[in-house]
């Protein structure tokens, strides 16, 4: 079959205007199904005069191939904060198997990090914030955070109770598993002399955990502001941060060539500021990176209480986003258990979108490309056609 462009962008201009005419609803569990695709991204090669204005750059070596369930993101990633937020407690946990409602083919969870501010507990885990010297192509290069989560310290330390940020304000956690030596092909590859260099946390089959608070940002809102009250939770391959995660050159992160983003929770924009939406930030069947593969529901955010919840990714390519008081951040979890907690949450309180089939061969040379192929510009009318379906038909429930 012939693609015509033009065509496919009038089509998709129009799915997605009926999309957005559609009543968008709260749920407690927002899941995408068919995650993991084959796919390429570019990492960096080089970082050069990083502190110059005029010769600051950055360059990119040839594509590395990914492929099979959850990838992108069965990769290393980190876990990012973005105020208003106050953390409480955090847990990683991993499974050699577990399938959402198929307890022949899952075996238990085992916590691997963990944190939590009132007994000042901390496995495996390293805070660090932006607060480091600023380049003019990187931004500002990572230290550890002190208590606060947001000052620089010359050493790792724990998080205090005490650890709100306003609006605007991140930190970044990773595991205490120390980076070899920068360079390309190496265990953390490329990175900004310096810093300190951490592993994220990895595995197919994984769940990150959380109970925290997002209050309404109480200064008043000002051109200082970048994201005023849009407070968030998400993951980030674990070599975004690691060279820059605000970039005014591309090159200078992988983020732009595809090597993934989930956003857990995320408020988007001013005029949903207590709306929590999950999105992919991967090729898997779509040509906008910047937007994304973002669920047609959202949870909402509790502005006055406590919220627990948290991002399962199974053995079967399902990702699910939900908030529950039924987690407790045990040392392991049994399959029924997390089982039980989805269970919980009612159909009619739940979203799903699936996502589009990938399937490309690596060849036996690789060459640079933008990562956007035709298949996958064709692939993403049929995204936001079957999101389009999906959201009407959940509308209706």
């Amino acid at each position: 079959m012939l693609f015509n462009p033009v065509t496919t962008f009038l089509a998709a201009s129009a799915i997605t205007a009926s999309l957005g005419a559609a009543e968008v609803k709260a749920y407690d569990k927002i899941s995408f199904t068919n995650v993991g695709f084959d796919g390429t991204f570019f990492p960096v090669k080089k970082l050069s005069d990083v502190d110059d204005k005029s010769k600051c750059t950055c360059e990119v070596a040839d594509k590395t191939w990914f492929s099979g369930t959850n990838a992108p993101l069965a990769d290393y990633v980190s876990v990012h904060m973005r105020g208003p937020l106050s953390l409480s407690k955090f847990a990683f946990y991993d499974s050699p198997s577990f399938t959402v409602n198929n307890k022949r083919s899952s075996q238990d969870w085992t916590r691997q990090a963990y944190y939590d501010a009132a007994s000042q507990a901390a496995e495996n885990v390293t805070f660090l914030a932006k607060a480091g010297d600023a380049s003019p192509c990187l931004g500002k290069a990572l230290t550890y955070a002190d208590v606060d989560g947001k000052s620089a310290s010359s050493k790792s330390n724990i998080l205090s109770s005490n650890n709100k940020l306003v609006s605007d304000e991140e930190y970044v956690i990773y595991s205490n598993v120390s980076c070899p030596k920068s360079g390309l092909g190496k265990g953390c590859g490329v990175y900004r002399k310096g810093i300190p260099a951490y592993y994220g946390y990895t595995g197919t089959t994984k769940m990150f955990l959380f109970e925290f608070t997002m209050p309404t940002e109480s200064a008043k809102n000002g051109t200082s502001f970048e994201y005023y009250d849009l407070p968030a939770i998400w993951l980030l391959n674990d070599h975004i941060a690691r060279t820059s995660q605000y970039p005014t050159n591309s090159n200078c992160s992988c983020w732009a060539s595809g090597c993934g983003e989930y956003d857990i929770f995320e408020v988007m924009n001013g005029t949903e500021r207590n709306h929590l939406y999950s999105t992919f930030h991967t090729f898997q069947g779509i040509e906008d990176l910047g937007t994304g593969i973002q669920s047609y529901g959202y949870i909402p955010r509790d502005t006055k209480g406590t919220m627990k919840g948290g991002v399962i990714f199974d053995s079967a390519g399902n990702t699910i986003s939900f908030i529950s008081d039924d987690i407790d951040f045990e040392n392991t979890y049994a399959v029924d258990e997390i089982n039980k907690v989805l269970a919980s949450i009612s159909n009619n309180e739940t979203y799903s979108s699936q996502l589009m089939s990938i399937s490309v061969t690596a060849p036996t040379t690789t060459s640079k490309s933008n990562a956007i192929s035709v298949l996958k510009i064709s692939n993403g009318i049929w995204y936001y056609l079957v999101t389009l379906i999906t959201a009407m038909a959940q509308y209706m429930i």
